[in-house]
């Protein structure tokens, strides 16, 4: 396994959403609270940064082209060669204290995405699947959902509510991906960790970003504790796999927080670092195929 290396210095407050575009060959994220998306190439080349009209957090691929990315009011599609952003379908929009947060696409090509309130308010959040009716909500009463990713074989979800300290298991109807019964508890971390944003690899293991412990964890399919990767910075925040072959682990993080004396200690906190694995490779990212 590769040392973590910085492939884009950008300074996020808030980094999230790592999508890996497999027909552009680019990783995409956000910085929330500056209302920017940025892209690059897999060795972190043709960086660019893209002012969007809101906070945004999370997309899914739609074609080549476009993304459906989810931000503070709703549901856009936003064009990655052009201006074009055009809102789907709201989402919480005449709630001002909650703004979308973690997300991903499922294998079945629907869009599951959470939401949060700006100030961390209490069970003010949410988590909805986004399918061809637009948002429906699953689950209320969340106060900051993140780990949301899904088993290769398409019958679990994963999520987490951050402030509880617990990775869920959310069986899955493999017919439809239907959430079926309720969630298990898949990693218990209360004392340990916070846990923030998940990926799947191939086997079916889930990596977590740990918020203020320096580090992402890989969990077996039984949530043992299979391998650590330390990183050089306080608040990773969420991983994706992606390059040529999805055996390179994106990990984005924040800056939000930490003091100038934490900042100088770290500073690269808020940028991109690239982890190249030999034994692992990551399962490739579900398109959104419900779009308008």
């Amino acid at each position: 396994m590769g040392r973590p290396r910085v492939i884009a210095p950008t300074r996020c407050r808030l980094g999230e959403g790592p999508l890996w575009h497999p027909e552009r060959g680019e990783l995409i994220w956000f910085d929330i609270p500056e209302r920017a998306m940025f892209q690059c190439g897999a060795e972190g080349g043709n960086l660019r940064r893209r002012a969007l009209p809101e906070a945004f957090s999370a997309a899914a691929w739609i074609d080549r082209r476009r993304i459906l990315a989810a931000s503070q009011s709703g549901l856009w599609r936003l064009d990655l060669d052009g201006e074009a952003c055009e809102r789907l379908w709201p989402l919480e929009a005449d709630d001002p204290v909650t703004r979308a947060n973690d997300g991903r696409a499922d294998p079945w090509g629907n869009f599951w995405i959470g939401t949060m309130g700006w100030k961390f308010e209490r069970g003010a959040g949410a988590i909805w699947r986004v399918g061809a009716e637009g948002p429906r909500l699953w689950r209320k009463g969340v106060t900051v959902p993140n780990s949301i990713c899904f088993s290769p074989d398409g019958r679990a979800a994963y999520w987490t509510d951050t402030v509880e300290q617990i990775i869920w298991r959310q069986p899955l109807d493999p017919a439809d991906g239907a959430p079926r019964g309720e969630s298990e508890v898949f990693v218990d971390l209360r004392g340990k960790a916070w846990p923030d944003g998940s990926v799947c690899d191939a086997e079916g293991h889930v990596w977590n970003a740990q918020w203020d412990a320096w580090r992402v964890v890989r969990y077996a399919p039984d949530g043992r504790e299979e391998r650590v990767v330390e990183l050089p910075i306080q608040r990773p925040t969420c991983p994706a796999f992606g390059g040529p072959d999805l055996r390179r682990l994106f990990v984005v993080s924040a800056r939000a927080g930490l003091s100038e004396a934490q900042l100088a200690a770290q500073p690269d906190a808020g940028a991109v670092f690239a982890i190249d694995l030999e034994d692992v490779r990551g399962a490739p990212e579900a398109r959104f195929l419900h779009a308008p």
